[in-house]
């Protein structure tokens, strides 16, 4: 007699914002001094109106736990009930140690606790991972986490052109925290997994410093990319993910009830519309009001439609991150 094949899926979502909320031209009237840019720039090159800071005290590990907890509330989980506990964001407390065991600390649980990287797919990979472990019977319950302060790595005060071409990505950013809690399911759960990586375009966008390369030095902190070339790295090889996992899945656009993805700029999730003719209803947009949260970015657009899913619903959720790496993953409601 065949086993049943054992399922893993999504339990409960939660979000954190930080409280502090600065538009477009604040931060451009900010950063921009002694600059002469025309009126609303920021906010007309990127449709990005608003987005959230991190007070002074506020870390990525206090985001992800405000996020955390908001999920194993949702859940009705105590923290001593998760036996594996992810962070994984693009953004960390410190070097060392993992910012996993900074967030359980705080938590109160006492899980297997490490960290997971991988830019802007750092969430997702964490997902992909944590059912993963729990496949292979190292864990019953995990909690995937990430907080992200990317607004920590804007140049605030660029010496002058130069400086605000090359830092204009991070004037994208905005903070914020998601977590979920992933576990076996009966019905349901992560059907598909894909990714695609393109490490040979690594340097095009990043932040420099922290590592063996250049482990001091602010002139490093900050983040530096072309936009336009990490677009048209995306452009080039993210078609084919997406047509690998129609042919293998069966499922069209029609199949889901929403599709996810990851959010730089409001054009550039235009152009992603343009290219793969995903219908724009399908679509939760964050990148306005929130601007580039990184990893987190699933992870809020999810909380915010969780209530309206029902079970049987599926989500298509997409990453895009530095590296160069893509990734989906199709997740059906339990």
């Amino acid at each position: 007699m065949d086993l049943p094949i054992p399922r893993v899926g999504i339990t409960a979502v939660g979000s954190y914002l930080p409280a502090r909320q600065l538009t477009s031209q604040q931060l451009q009237d900010e950063v921009t001094a002694g600059l002469r840019l025309p009126e609303r720039m920021f906010e007309k090159a990127t449709g990005i109106v608003t987005r959230r800071f991190a007070a002074e005290g506020e870390y990525a590990s206090t985001l992800a736990l405000g996020a955390a907890r908001r999920a194993l509330d949702a859940r009705g989980t105590d923290p001593l009930d998760i036996d594996l506990l992810l962070y994984a964001s693009a953004t960390r407390d410190v070097c060392e140690p993992a910012t996993a065991h900074l967030v359980q600390a705080e938590l109160g649980s006492r899980a297997h606790a490490l960290d997971v990287s991988n830019a802007c797919n750092s969430f997702l990979n964490g997902i992909d991972l944590a059912r993963a472990m729990i496949l292979a019977g190292r864990a019953r319950r995990a909690l995937v986490v990430t907080g992200e302060t990317p607004s920590r790595a804007m140049r605030r005060d660029p010496g002058g052109l130069a400086d605000f071409r090359e830092g204009f990505a991070g004037y994208t950013f905005g903070d914020a925290g998601a977590a979920v809690v992933v576990e076996p399911v009966e019905r349901g759960g992560i059907l598909d997994v894909e990714t695609e990586t393109a490490s040979e375009h690594w340097a095009v966008g990043g932040i420099p410093g922290g590592g063996s390369r250049h482990p001091r030095g602010d002139e490093y902190s900050y983040f530096r990319g072309g936009g336009k070339e990490l677009r048209g790295v995306f452009e080039k090889i993210g078609g084919d993910i997406l047509t690998r996992v129609a042919a293998r899945t069966g499922l069209g656009w029609d199949a889901y009830a929403r599709v996810l993805v990851h959010q730089v700029t409001v054009p550039y999730l235009e152009r992603f519309v343009e290219l793969t003719g995903v219908p724009a209803e399908k679509l939760v947009l964050t990148v306005p009001d929130l601007g580039n949260i990184a990893s987190a970015t699933l992870g809020v657009q999810l909380d915010r439609v969780k209530d309206t899913l029902n079970p049987g619903d599926r989500v298509l959720l997409v990453g895009l991150g530095g590296g160069v790496s893509l990734m989906t993953m199709v997740w059906e409601v339990s």
